[in-house]
């Protein structure tokens, strides 16, 4: 045993620092969750062998002052997550500026070219744009209304297809990036030299100032936003590229996620692109030139703001951070410790760590009991409602869901199959959430039978609303989902892991949802964005079939390839040869959702226990109940004296 002026003397400047972090309300969350578990091992010690003295008392009254500042701080989800934004993108930006710079470069670069070329060759535009896009042009020139393109729409309809198409572009100009940084110059590119040929035909027709006041009043943040998906792309290839004392997979990790983070600061200005080209570029004529130079002028102010001026100030205001060393790459366990606050971080990383350890097991499961209802009423579906599988649609994917799924509810059928869809994913949902609560269990079909039937009514009342807005709100409100969900989102969780008795354990999901809105929201809509730019290239949801003027469909995808090759094919041997393709699009959404799915629900798991965990200190007071049992790697020569 250690004499207590020797355990007192040897940990004292520890202790000072701790009792600096418990009194300071500024302090890091995340450093004070780092030395949590030294202070509550020195208290165990001192519990056991000085629990009459002054240091015990001493002891527990620091670790519980941090325990109440670790609570206090991580419920403040909203204010982390403007932290994000306020301090972390900046900073990422801030690292990333030459990657940023260069492709800014590259982009006037081609934008010039595509100038110059337009110069000395006045038919330029139309090997750029076809000839479909430049008549149509020049018709609207006689007609004096030069940018009579964004008249072709309602302004509803433009601002969801315009949002949507500028996020797409801007990812897979991202995405694109790991090819070794190559997809990225090839959009840049394709985007700039464009824009070069489309601005000087307008010049070469007396138009430059009245297109240039159309376009920009939107294009200040859609082009700025090309040019910064750019520089996230290049940040993305160059992880492969240069990968140092890493392995290029784990220096790619890395460079991933600095590049989705200037990718998620984009969001909001690809958005505001869309609102300013459907509801303002829509009506430029009817608007002063001065109002239209004041709206381009606000609108290059805020992104030179954001993506130069505020990020060097936060570099000043934390040096500290710029030069920040890169984590450790995170080795996979394959037991996790639930009864503990995880960071956001934590959380997003535990995910895709628990999703490979689970995943097989989960399949196993679901490949006896939703599988083949899913195989059932997908064709009992597609036999109902044969007639539609004929036609192709301008969003295929939403098309083809409301089918499968029978949520435009055409017929009784389809009510019935929407409530059998309910009871699948209620099912999908256990299967994950098992895995919680049996980590090391092999799979067994009878113990997770038992567990099914034992909790899918209260799971599927905790899925009900999250089922309502899913299968009854249009889709083109989706975004409203994104911010309404986050109050339900953790019901089946609680109600399927808690072990109070069910009222209270269903009142807990609205308490900790409420509580961790924040961290929830952003949550969503960071695996949302992780599992859109991986699957935008298979088969985006984004993507749509419709004639315009560069090509057929719009946005095209390996699914589009696909589909248009099983319905060349079946010409040869159907008149219903959109059936096939149709039908191959159903595969594809359905393995989609299956493997996707996984994700949303291990991250309910993990916040529901972090809530669980803020509110109960179940951990902790495992830690207290193991007071006095010290641990050997701790122990020194004098311990045994």
């Amino acid at each position: 045993q250690m004499k207590e002026t020797s355990f007192i003397e040897q940990n004292k400047e520890k202790w000072k620092k701790f009792q600096s972090l418990a009194s300071n309300q500024t302090s890091d969350p995340e450093e004070i969750a780092d030395l949590y578990s030294d202070i509550t091992d020195d208290l165990s010690y001192a519990q056991t062998f000085y629990n009459k003295r002054t240091v015990r008392v001493y002891l527990n009254q620091i670790a519980q002052g941090i325990h109440n500042l670790v609570h206090k701080q991580r419920k403040d989800s909203w204010k982390k997550l403007f932290s994000v934004w306020r301090v972390s993108i900046p900073l990422e930006i801030y690292r990333s500026r030459k990657n940023l710079l260069f492709a800014l470069f590259v982009f006037i670069f081609w934008a010039l070219v595509g100038a110059i070329s337009t110069h000395f060759n006045p038919d330029f535009p139309r090997m750029i744009m076809g000839d479909g896009y430049v008549e149509m042009t020049l018709k609207n020139i006689e007609k004096g209304d030069p940018l009579g393109v964004y008249h072709s729409s309602t302004q509803i309809k433009m601002f969801f297809d315009i949002t949507l198409n500028n996020i797409t572009v801007a990812f897979y100009t991202f995405i694109a990036g790991i090819l070794f940084t190559i997809g990225t110059h090839i959009l840049i590119f394709n985007n700039a030299i464009m824009l070069g040929a489309f601005q000087y035909f307008f010049h070469l027709k007396g138009l430059l100032v009245v297109s240039f006041l159309g376009i920009w009043i939107h294009g200040a943040f859609e082009i700025s936003a090309i040019a910064i998906a750019g520089g996230a792309g290049i940040t993305l290839g160059n992880g492969l590229l240069f990968p140092g004392s890493y392995t290029r997979l784990q220096s790619l990790q890395l460079s991933a996620k600095r590049g989705l983070k200037i990718m998620m600061s984009l969001i909001p200005f690809l958005i505001a692109a869309g609102f300013l080209e459907s509801f303002v570029t829509h009506n430029y004529q009817e608007l002063a030139d001065w109002s239209k130079w004041a709206i381009i002028t606000i609108s290059f102010s805020i992104i030179i703001f954001y993506y130069i001026i505020y990020p060097m100030i936060v570099a000043r205001r934390h040096p500290e951070l710029v030069h920040e060393s890169d984590p450790p790459i995170k080795t996979y366990v394959n037991v996790f410790d639930l009864n503990k606050i995880r960071t956001f971080g934590q959380i997003f990383s535990d995910t895709f760590s628990f999703y490979r350890v689970h995943i097989g097991k989960i399949m196993r499961y679901n490949l006896v009991f939703t599988i083949p209802i899913i195989i059932a009423v997908v064709i009992f579906q597609d036999l109902v409602r044969y007639e539609d599988l004929t036609h192709q649609y301008e969003y295929d994917w939403a098309s083809q869901l409301s089918i499968i799924m029978g949520f435009d509810v055409k017929s009784i059928s389809d009510v019935v199959v929407t409530f059998l869809w309910t009871i699948i994913l209620s099912i999908f949902t256990l299967s994950i959430l098992y895995h919680f609560k049996n980590q090391e269990q092999r799979a067994d079909l009878k113990a997770f039978t038992k567990f099914m039937l034992q909790k899918l009514p209260g799971t599927w009342l905790s899925l009900s609303f999250l089922f309502a807005i899913l299968f009854y709100l249009p889709w083109y409100w989706m975004f409203l989902v994104l911010f309404v969900a986050p109050f339900f989102w953790l019901q089946a969780p609680s109600v399927v892991l808690g072990e109070e008795s069910f009222g209270k354990r269903f009142g807990n999901g609205f308490r900790y949802s409420a509580k961790n809105y924040g961290n929830v929201l952003l949550g969503i809509s960071l695996m949302s964005l992780v599992l859109f730019i991986f699957a935008q290239p298979i088969a985006a949801v984004f993507s749509y079939q419709e004639v315009n003027f560069m090509r057929e469909p719009a946005m095209e995808d390996f699914l589009d390839k696909l589909a248009d090759f099983i319905k060349n094919v079946s010409r040869y041997y159907t008149t219903d040869f959109m059936v096939p393709a149709n039908i191959a699009r159903q595969i594809v959404y359905i393995a989609f959702i299956l493997f996707s799915l996984p994700f949303f629900v291990i991250m309910m798991g993990f916040l529901f226990y972090t809530s669980q965990e803020q509110t109960q200190s179940t951990g902790l007071r495992k830690q207290f109940a193991n007071f006095g049992k010290r641990k050997r790697y701790q122990e020194t020569s004098l311990d045994f004296d």
